[in-house]
């Protein structure tokens, strides 16, 4: 028979993981975007992912799941459902050809176009449940945790509206 920790123990994890205070708050924020975007047939994992393909170079799979912390595999899965509904496409690098690039369709463009406002919206009900002082502190923070797969150059301009 295995020995059980302390309630106390457990108490203190709870109270002081920010593992697990993380994972709570990204389920809790995963499950509110879901909602968002659920009448344009989106996920918030899909529309992070589009989003990263919206970009002037198009990423190779091994660049974006390094952007979005994912491993490859978990990406490609991701991916698939993207490229069946035609919002995605995979084509192999004009210059080294062991490399895939991926790239939005106009579809896939026209599809985030969508998801912005709600993104938006969703974001700005979120903001207001903070303090400007608060909001700014935590972006910080999280950047901060999550720094170590950060590719993207800092942008000004982002930093002005996170």
């Amino acid at each position: 028979m295995s020995k059980k920790l302390p309630i106390e123990v457990v108490h203190e994890v709870r109270d002081c993981c920010l593992c697990l205070a993380t994972q709570r708050a990204a389920r809790t924020l995963a499950r509110r975007f879901d909602r968002a975007f659920a009448p344009l047939g989106l996920t918030n994992g899909q529309f992070s992912l589009m989003m990263s393909l919206n970009a002037p170079q198009a990423p190779t799979l091994g660049r974006l799941a390094q952007a979005l912390a994912m491993d490859r595999t978990t990406l490609t899965a991701a991916l698939k459902s993207l490229e069946r509904r035609g919002l995605v496409e995979t084509r192999l690098d004009e210059k080294d050809r062991r490399a895939r690039r991926l790239f939005l369709t106009d579809a896939g463009g026209d599809l985030l176009a969508a998801a912005l406002p709600i993104w938006r919206k969703e974001h700005a009900a979120l903001d207001a449940q903070f303090s400007h002082g608060e909001a700014q502190k935590l972006h910080k923070a999280l950047r901060k945790l999550g720094a170590e797969t950060h590719i993207e150059e800092k942008d000004p301009q982002h930093e002005r509206h996170c």
